[in-house]
């Protein structure tokens, strides 16, 4: 898979623990929520986490969670 990932360069997760980003099932996503909420390139990483399947899909991805992203898909799908 060939994507421009250079906006990961600005993203407010660049430095943070990848763990707040894949919490084990049960744990909360505020603090990751939190940090995309006020990310310049959440657009861009949620473009990204639309195109991941299984394992590296998991986690939050441009402010959504792995179940929101499959919501996006299948909306997208039924629309076209």
């Amino acid at each position: 898979m060939n994507v421009n990932a250079g906006w990961r360069q600005d993203a407010n997760c660049r430095g943070l623990s990848p763990s707040l980003f894949f919490p084990e099932r049960g744990e909360s996503t505020k603090h990751a929520m939190a940090v995309c909420a006020a990310c310049t390139v959440a657009a861009e990483c949620l473009a990204y986490g639309l195109t991941l399947r299984g394992r590296e899909g998991a986690g939050i991805w441009g402010g959504t969670t792995e179940r929101q992203r499959r919501n996006i898909r299948r909306e997208s799908l039924s629309a076209a």
